[in-house]
């Protein structure tokens, strides 16, 4: 599993819909973390490994020390109750070696993956925390205002 964390000062995802309605925010935070999270095949292929992966990808972000915090100290959103806004991105296992088009085939089904990114959203509230998020498979976009910017990438 792959996570890009970016500390924002506010981020949101706005999904389409497929009927044509309006645009529509889904999801919405202040100071925080953006995730974007990838689930690789491997992810999925077993039971109790998915279970860990998704606990620690929960606690590797929840307790992730780069938020800004009294003094200019690193804090975490565990430690300050900062929300998370948590966007399912399967395009994080794009492979580009080759060519010029990205191979999709890291990447979890979207039949696979959907579950592993509720129960990573899931184990995060579990933890305490504030989170949004996007919708899985949806067209959406996302906006963020990064500070610092500061961004990570997060790998179990």
């Amino acid at each position: 599993m792959r996570a890009v964390a970016a500390r924002v000062r506010r981020a949101s995802v706005t999904v389409e819909s497929p009927e044509g309605d309006p645009l529509r925010v889904r999801g919405a935070i202040g100071p925080g973390l953006l995730v974007l999270l990838g689930v690789h095949v491997d992810d999925v292929a077993d039971p109790a490994t998915t279970d860990r992966t998704v606990s620690t990808m929960a606690r590797k972000l929840h307790e992730l020390r780069i938020l800004s915090g009294p003094g200019g100290t690193e804090t975490s959103c565990a430690d300050t109750g900062s929300p998370l806004l948590v966007v399912s991105q399967f395009t994080l296992y794009g492979e580009t070696r080759k060519g010029r088009r990205p191979s999709w085939s890291a990447a979890a089904r979207p039949q696979d993956a959907e579950p592993v990114v509720d129960a990573v959203v899931a184990a995060l509230r579990g933890r305490g925390a504030t989170v949004e998020t996007g919708e899985f498979g949806a067209r959406m976009a996302v906006e963020s205002v990064n500070d610092g910017p500061f961004t990570v990438l997060v790998e179990v």
